[in-house]
């Protein structure tokens, strides 16, 4: 897609907290499997470890970590184009014509995209926990979403 033809976002909206719940619990994993790894071979314990085993303890905590970080990514953006949602993986464009509403059901974690036929699609950036932002997050999708699809007036009629 040239440059001149890629979607103008109005606002891109991100979670506050989790990014941060998600990288200390990386660390942790990384941290802790690794710190395993090291100690496996102290001491007797009846089981053969090799430095194989160590170095497999220590990736498994690096893939777990990452796995962790995918919490971090979410995203929200609002634009002419419609809404582009981009949650743990992938990224979703959904056109303002398939949009019926954006709500934040009582007792839910995260906002989500109402579509037609009941169906719904979940938006992790715009999440409870993050309180008072959520709510300024949902009033900036709602107020873009009533520019965006609202009709244009007609001229008035010439005399």
């Amino acid at each position: 897609m040239p440059a001149t033809d890629r979607p103008v976002w109005d606002a891109q909206l991100r979670p506050h907290l989790t990014p941060y719940f998600a990288y200390t619990a990386a660390a942790l994993i990384v941290l802790a499997h690794i710190g395993f790894g090291l100690v496996l071979k102290i001491g007797t314990t009846g089981v053969i470890f090799r430095t194989s085993d160590q170095v497999a303890i220590g990736l498994l905590g690096v893939v777990l970590g990452g796995l962790v970080l995918l919490l971090s990514r979410p995203r929200l953006r609002v634009g002419e184009a419609g809404l582009s949602v981009r949650n743990l993986v992938g990224d979703k464009l959904v056109p303002w014509s398939d949009v019926v509403d954006v709500s934040f059901p009582r007792g839910a974690r995260w906002a989500r995209i109402d579509l037609p036929a009941d169906e719904y699609i979940p938006i992790m950036a715009i999440q409870a926990i993050d309180k008072d932002r959520a709510v300024a997050a949902m009033d900036t999708v709602r107020s873009l979403m009533a520019d965006y699809r609202s009709e244009p007036t007609p001229p008035p009629p010439s005399a």
